[in-house]
């Protein structure tokens, strides 16, 4: 795990060694200077006891700060260097889960939920910015310092120096006994603000219904709950890194202790100089610095770390729905739109039971077809199967001959225009949503489309017309408008076979009969209409009833009206329902 996760971060770097080079030479020839300005100040000092005129004593202090900004004007680009690192691979991780995330199938939307992977995708990859760009650099700035620093007080005094460091192995048995608590922590506190984010973001998306069933109260306590919750997961955290923080800054001045309770005894004895014992002074505290660091390092790593687990995990899931290494890719204007179904079957993830079974048809090029039928029955996993948001297995669907699963994906959504369930509009103008499919589309195109799906007086009535800004998820506009919207976006992909899933639901009886008998009035295109309204479903072609995840009743209007059967009773209660309205 450990090799595994040092490999990636190895990864993340490659595309940005140069950069990790300069920054590293830089920060060598950085702490270079650290080590011999030490030693330019003791023969300075040792020089005092003979003959050193005040113009030699200046020249050392114009040389040492001449030297110090050299080191500051090199550290500085080379911090510039590694931090920006950090923010390069920030991008390219966030670039690279965006375009990852809209390769997976919806199941997995299903499955995480989107506050959790927003935080993934912000909270997480900052930390693993901070891990590529802080930690990098104080973890070279340590070994840096320590192998620079170390020899030159050895050559000095092998067994003052040895006192000197004799405490840093304690330091790194407390970051060992801590390191594991720490990472759990910090796993704890990301899984929390996972929770805080879910909640805004549903919060805010369905602000429309708390206010409707005045849940103000109870969404204020839910929420200070999660806040609570990540409080408490941060104060544990912070009781921790503030133990061993210190504790580990506290070892490393007992270094400083030692050398000055048996450094001035060295120098009675005439063992070292007072250069010496001030050059030894000047390097330990040089490894003060980078000591008291390392426990942010080791923070930053251990949060870097669970981070990049998370991240990952997103990237390692690979979307089950994908075009075949060989898939085909038909051109739209050859496609009739004849589709078959052979033993059609679908069970998701999980379950036992299957959710569409035993399915058969065909559909001639240029049907319309009403699928009816009660909740649950299977009818809008069959529309799912149709454009492949499923994995479905191969040779069960065929558009013109071919199996669905060897079409290219692109390809085969340009063929299928699919109107789902929820009409999911985007935070922009009605015209950019018209066209969403095809910005490239003209504006009396978008028109046509928006007369078919009876829509366009409405969109004239607005203030700004087709420029109306519809607002998040479109809540400026009504259930029907937003339904109608989204029919219209479908219609103007101009393709060749037309999946509407419940898509009319919120539009009257009158109107989606007569976006019905437009569409079969239009070009030739085949329409699989999946509807509860049964005035509608009558004026189409043929009508499939479902009903426990099979077909069991196929006909016209007319045929199936006169079966005992499903479509009866519920054709009887629509008439009994509409008499009483």
């Amino acid at each position: 795990m450990v090799l595994s996760r040092l490999q990636k971060l190895v990864n993340y770097l490659r595309p940005h060694w140069r950069n990790v080079v300069f920054g590293m030479i830089a920060l060598l020839v950085v702490n270079g200077l650290g080590v011999y300005i030490p030693l330019l100040i003791r023969d300075s000092i040792d020089n005092l006891r003979q003959s050193f005129t005040f113009q030699e004593i200046l020249g050392v202090v114009i040389l040492l700060v001449v030297l110090a900004s050299i080191s500051w004007g090199i550290r500085m680009p080379s911090r510039l260097w590694i931090f920006g690192i950090g923010r390069d691979v920030e991008f390219s991780i966030k670039q690279g889960i965006f375009e990852h995330l809209l390769t997976l199938e919806p199941a997995y939307f299903s499955r995480n939920t989107s506050g959790d992977l927003i935080n993934r995708a912000t909270s997480d990859v900052d930390n693993v910015r901070r891990l590529v760009g802080f930690a990098l650099l104080s973890l070279a700035n340590t070994i840096f310092a320590y192998g620079l620093t170390l020899p030159v007080m050895l050559t000095i005094n092998v067994r003052l120096s040895l006192l000197a460091v004799a405490v840093y192995p304690l330091m790194l048995i407390a970051v060992q006994v801590f390191s594991k608590k720490l990472q759990i922590q910090q796993l704890q506190i990301q899984e929390k603000l996972s929770d805080i984010s879910q909640l805004i973001q549903e919060d805010m998306s369905g602000i429309s219904l708390i206010k409707i069933y005045a849940q103000e109260e109870n969404e204020k306590r839910a929420f200070a709950e999660k806040n609570s919750q990540l409080l408490r997961s941060n104060l544990e955290l912070a009781k921790t890194r503030n133990f061993l923080f210190p504790l580990i800054e506290g070892l490393s001045y007992i270094s400083l202790l030692m050398l000055l309770a048996f450094g001035s005894s060295a120098i009675t004895q005439g063992i070292i100089s007072i250069g010496d014992f001030i050059a030894l002074l000047i390097l330990v505290e040089r490894l003060v610095f980078p000591t008291a660091i390392l426990g942010f390092t080791i923070t930053a790593y251990q949060q870097g770390e669970v981070s990049v687990d998370r991240v990952e995990a997103i990237f390692k899931t690979e979307s089950k729905i994908k075009s075949s290494v060989n898939s085909i890719a038909l051109p739209i204007s050859s496609i009739e739109g004849k589709i078959i179904a052979q033993n059609l079957h679908y069970t998701y993830p999980g379950e036992e039971k299957p959710a569409i079974k035993d399915i058969n048809f065909v559909i001639e090029p240029g049907e319309t077809i009403a699928v009816v039928g009660s909740i649950g029955s299977g009818k809008t996993t069959l529309a799912n199967s149709l454009t492949r948001l499923l994995d479905i297995d191969q040779e069960q669907l065929f558009i013109d001959g071919y199996d669905v699963t060897e079409l290219d994906l692109n390809n085969l959504r340009n063929i299928i225009a699919y109107v789902p369930q929820d009409s999911f509009l985007f935070s922009t103008t009605i015209l950019n949503n018209l066209r969403y499919g095809d910005p490239l589309k003209e504006q009396f195109e978008t028109e046509i489309s928006a007369k078919q799906a009876e829509i366009h007086k409405e969109i004239l009535n607005f203030p700004q017309q087709y420029e109306t800004v519809v607002g998040e998820r479109g809540i400026t506009l009504s259930g029907g408008q937003r339904q109608r919207t989204a029919l219209a976006r479908a219609l103007l992909m101009d393709s060749p076979v037309l999946v509407l899933d419940d898509a009319l639901s919120s539009v009257d009886n009158k109107t989606a009969t007569n976006i019905l008998k437009s569409l079969s009035q239009g070009k030739q295109r085949t329409v699989f209409f999946i509807s509860h309204q049964l005035s509608a479903a009558a004026q189409t072609d043929r009508i499939f009833v479902m009903d426990h995840g099979k077909i069991v009743q196929m006909g016209t209007h007319q045929q199936l009206v006169k079966q005992p059967g499903l479509y009866q009773r519920l054709w009887k209660q629509h008439q009994l329902a509409e008499t009483v309205s």
